[in-house]
């Protein structure tokens, strides 16, 4: 699934692409997977205000007051062309397609696709229970840390992919986030101190920011083969802080891969805790 640091790309490139022309054409068409086909026909004429990312969300805001949201979930991508440029992929995998005098906008494979009024946006369900958002401009920390604790029963790999608690974290950075900060995914929220907490919300605002220029998603801080990854998809291999052999699980009702080190993220328990949820 795509993750903060990828919809904040991808808010910006479109963004280049699409501010301030107008739509020439648009459209969406019914595929597999696209729960709802809009009538993007209403955006004919408009231009474009503003492109964001929300999250994992993004939105693109035009001057009539429509905006529209879409969420790449597991497989969804946006990809900008030149009007005559050909495709990368074929167009029965095209959600969505936005068209300006200069560039083509696709969504390919993109499951959400949604044309909201203001009034829409406002109290849409999906966005007004987000938690704070990692790249958003004034991030609210207190806030995301107060959003964790309410969620102190569950295990901290599930408890940082909650966009509810706070917006933008992926599995990668689940395990990412979890390993640099020493902290056992499997223990409850409530195993950690606030500082804990605090320390792997700032470490995974840092890593997400780092990611936002693009090319391949690097958390170690050294460039190094396979991604740069400290755990993630590196199952079985040696830790590259100790050289114990990774481990990897399921995790929640998604079942959901986690990634970490034995020996760096020693089991945590609380006080509190009569049995934890098994490691699988």
């Amino acid at each position: 699934m795509p993750e903060g640091d990828t919809i904040f790309r991808t808010a910006e490139v479109l963004r280049r692409a699409l501010a301030g022309r107008r739509i020439t054409d648009a459209r969406a068409q019914p595929r597999p997977g696209l729960r709802r086909v809009p009538d993007l026909s209403r955006l004919i004429g408009a231009s474009v205000d503003n492109v964001e990312a929300r999250g994992k969300h993004l939105l693109i805001g035009f001057d009539n007051g429509l905006t529209l949201r879409s969420h790449l979930q597991m497989s969804g991508s946006w990809h900008r062309y030149r009007p005559s440029e050909p495709w990368r992929r074929p167009m029965r995998q095209a959600s969505a397609i936005l068209e300006t005098a200069e560039s083509v906008a696709v969504a390919f494979n993109t499951p959400v696709v949604e044309l909201l009024t203001d009034a829409e946006l406002r109290r849409s369900p999906p966005l007004t229970s987000l938690g704070p958002d990692l790249l958003g401009r004034e991030f609210d920390a207190a806030e995301a840390l107060h959003r964790l604790r309410e969620r102190d029963a569950a295990q901290l790999g599930n408890a940082l992919l909650d966009q509810r608690a706070v917006a933008g974290i992926g599995n990668v950075y689940k395990s990412e986030v979890a390993f640099v900060e020493r902290l056992d995914p499997w223990a409850p929220v409530r195993a950690f101190t606030d500082g804990e907490l605090g320390r792997a919300l700032a470490m995974a605002r840092r890593l997400l920011q780092a990611n936002t220029r693009g090319g391949a998603r690097v958390t170690t801080g050294s460039g190094t083969r396979g991604g740069g990854l400290w755990v993630y998809g590196r199952g079985g291999r040696p830790c590259r802080r100790c050289g114990t052999l990774v481990e990897q699980g399921r995790q929640g009702e998604l079942a959901r891969l986690t990634f970490w080190c034995p020996r760096c993220q020693p089991v945590r328990s609380s006080e509190m805790d009569i049995a934890l949820p098994p490691r699988r």
